[in-house]
């Protein structure tokens, strides 16, 4: 049996099954050369793909009002009409994928910047992006937690030990000394440079009962994480025990992972002891030259000054320390828990973790750090 679909390759896969009911010759080697062509654009971008979709799945003219008018009914929230339609003018503001259904859709005629301005021109997704994840609905939730299986999750580059032949770079004298013993004479100096790797990000998610709104969506998090780098990223649940997860959420489907995951963790809403589960973390492994990435409210159980040493040594051995709270989503937030107060002074940076924009911001972070 196949392995099953991940988000992405569902929903392309199922509108293309809908191109194909209403004429368009979008066949299966047409659907794999669109996945090909996305994993290189920013599937969150409506433009992006409407224009990859089109440019792949599309045989002729005669596809292209049928393909219009199917991507604004599949992406749109509507059914669609599988009939022949009439040519369909799309404009860049009827290619957001979850426009209301009901909103008008006509030519691009009137002033650009009215409709940029206009309330309707907002979509669902734009809206969703800022919102708490705590307060959303079970839909809702789950329109987040499809969005974040589509999250590319690029890492920092950094510089490795060990070394490859490169045409610049410090001279090779033991490659170029076996190439002259060989030949007779020294032709050429070769030369050879370090490697670059992704950096590592070792990520610890509080499943403690303060943070049960929003362990699941950072799980989901932590597996777009761990799709796009797999050897460069470790996962460890932590509440009154510390648990790694980085294994069960190896798994494709973010569905699966996740259940095989909440199988492995075994306090689930329970206290916090982080300093405690850090110390054991350290006892056991390092840190050094890693990203580490802490998400929790700061309530903690055990001693506060217990968890201010352990992350005081990790600062002493990570690249960074970046440490995640939902509450640092709003305006009137401050770090008054013992937890927090223990730990600022150690971390590189302190940042929110309430919605997908939160998630999408520290992805960035990451990429980039």
């Amino acid at each position: 049996m196949s392995e099953p679909l991940d988000g992405l390759a569902a929903t392309v896969t199922g509108f293309a099954r809908t191109l194909r009911a209403a004429g368009v010759g979008a066949d299966h080697e047409r659907t794999r050369t669109l996945l090909r062509a996305l994993d290189h654009l920013d599937v969150a971008r409506p433009r992006d793909v409407y224009w990859a979709g089109r440019f792949t799945l599309c045989a002729g003219p005669d596809d292209l009002p049928r393909y219009d008018r199917c991507f604004q009914a599949y992406f749109g929230g509507r059914a669609a009409d599988r009939r022949a339609a009439a040519p369909v003018t799309v404009t860049r503001h009827t290619l957001t994928l979850t426009d209301d259904p009901g909103r008008d859709t006509g030519d691009d005629t009137g002033d650009e910047d009215e409709r940029d301005s206009a309330p309707g021109s907002a979509s669902r997704t734009e809206l969703l992006r800022h919102r708490d994840v705590a307060a959303l609905t079970e839909a809702e939730r789950a329109e987040v937690h499809r969005l974040l299986s589509m999250l590319r999750a690029g890492r920092a580059p950094r510089r490795s030990r060990r070394f490859e032949p490169s045409s610049r770079g410090r001279l090779d004298q033991r490659r170029t000394l076996r190439e002259a013993l060989r030949k007779g004479d020294v032709a050429r100096l070769l030369r050879r440079t370090h490697t670059v790797r992704p950096r590592g990000v070792v990520l610890f998610v509080d499943v403690s009962g303060s943070m049960a709104p929003y362990a699941e969506t950072l799980l989901r998090f932590a597996h777009a994480l761990v799709r796009g780098e797999p050897r460069a990223t470790r996962v460890y649940s932590v509440g009154t025990r510390l648990t790694p997860v980085t294994a069960e959420l190896r798994h494709r489907d973010p569905g699966t992972a996740l259940a095989e995951a909440s199988l492995a963790i075994p306090d689930w809403s329970g206290g916090t002891r982080l300093g405690e589960e850090l110390r054991e973390y350290l006892a056991r492994h390092h840190a050094r030259g890693q990203i580490v990435v802490i998400a929790s409210d700061g309530w903690e159980r055990g001693d506060p000054s217990l968890l201010g040493a352990q992350v005081a040594r990790l600062a002493r051995q990570a690249y960074r320390v970046i440490w995640v709270n939902p509450h640092k989503g709003y305006e009137d937030y401050e770090p008054l828990t013992g937890g927090m107060r223990a730990v600022l002074p150690y971390l590189d940076n302190l940042v929110a973790g309430h919605s997908l924009a939160a998630y999408e911001a520290l992805s960035e972070r990451l990429a980039h750090a």
